[in-house]
């Protein structure tokens, strides 16, 4: 690896979406190398890319189907931007009642459950109400209202480990959910995406093909190898310079996912206000040593997701981020 490098030419590079990641590669149809097939959409807030290997367009075209089916099926379920959504029903009837939910949405709960558990709280899938009140766009500075708002709702929950009040069971044979109180609004942003990836990675192996890359911002995972043989070359953006890349990655068969404070943010009276909070303070999370941005390799991307978001802001060298690290399978691979 290196500390830091020019990105490199576009003619040289497959760009995958606008988040964490870039993936070298050579055009797609050069020479004696495989051909790569590629889908991008807009999805999970973001914009996702699909790239599959294979030399026959039928089956690479169906794979890509399957994978964004697959995308825009977990983002039906799990956005808490959407009434309809498993998410946004549960959230709708928090603190009164109890849900009926996909078995998706309760599988990824309770990993959601199981990762807070393990970090004793600070990974937290029940951020809701604090991901609306630290909401950048909600600080216009037109006037103290949102501020305020926010700083009572801070008071209230500040190392209040919401997830405890959440509950995932079965009743009359279906999957359900129930909060026992209206803040612990569940917010899957943490680990949803990455199981989005997975998903779509999943759905791209079932048709048979075994060398694909699939990208949502800052969650990835990538099969086999690139369309020349070798492993998929992944460059992590720089975030102090979205043209030049802080790392590279060398994955096959492996996941990775970045967290971040430089894209959803704001400086609101000198202070950086971004969307990574800390429950214990219900706050955004202070960075370590200058750290802008955590990459987490793991087996699968719902893993990797979930382990970027608890240890974002820790210094690997501390105590608390060496016991998440060792009890979870996974490792950083880059800090920028």
């Amino acid at each position: 690896m290196t500390d830091r490098f020019t990105a490199p030419r576009r003619r040289d590079v497959l760009a995958l979406g606008l988040g964490a990641f870039v993936v070298a590669a050579v055009p797609f149809a050069a020479g004696k190398r495989r051909r790569a097939h590629r889908r991008t959409i807009p999805v999970m807030g973001t914009i996702a890319d699909c790239v599959v290997v294979s030399d026959d367009t039928r089956l690479a075209n169906a794979a890509l189907d399957a994978a964004v089916a697959e995308l825009r099926r977990v983002d039906a379920l799990m956005s808490r931007f959407r009434a309809d959504s498993d998410v946004g029903r549960a959230n709708a009837a928090a603190g009164r009642e109890v849900v009926g939910i996909s078995p998706a949405t309760a599988f990824v709960l309770r990993h959601a459950l199981d990762w807070a558990e393990r970090t004793d709280g600070r990974f937290d899938p029940c951020l809701g109400r604090l991901s609306e009140a630290w909401n950048p766009s909600m600080f216009d500075g037109a006037s103290s209202g949102p501020a305020t708002r926010t700083a009572a709702i801070v008071a209230d929950l500040a190392g209040a480990q919401l997830y405890r009040d959440l509950d995932v069971g079965r009743h009359d044979g279906r999957d359900v959910v129930r909060a026992a109180r209206r803040e612990a609004a569940i917010d899957l942003g943490g680990i949803a995406k990455g199981y989005a990836v997975d998903r779509a990675v999943a759905a791209i192996r079932e048709l048979g093909i075994r060398d694909a890359i699939v990208n949502a911002g800052g969650d990835l995972a990538a099969i086999g190898s690139s369309e020349d043989g070798d492993a998929w070359r992944v460059g992590v953006r720089d975030p102090r310079d979205p043209s030049a890349l802080s790392d590279t990655l060398d994955l096959r068969d492996e996941a990775v996912a970045t967290s971040g404070d430089y894209e959803k943010c704001a400086v609101i009276d000198g202070h950086l206000i971004h969307h990574l909070l800390d429950p214990r303070t219900a706050r955004p999370r202070p960075t370590a040593s200058g750290t802008h941005s955590l990459t987490i390799v793991a087996s699968d991307c719902m893993t990797a997701d979930a382990a970027a978001t608890a240890l974002f802001g820790l210094h690997p060298a501390t105590a608390e981020a060496g016991r998440l690290i060792a009890g979870s399978g996974v490792r950083i691979a880059s800090r920028a």
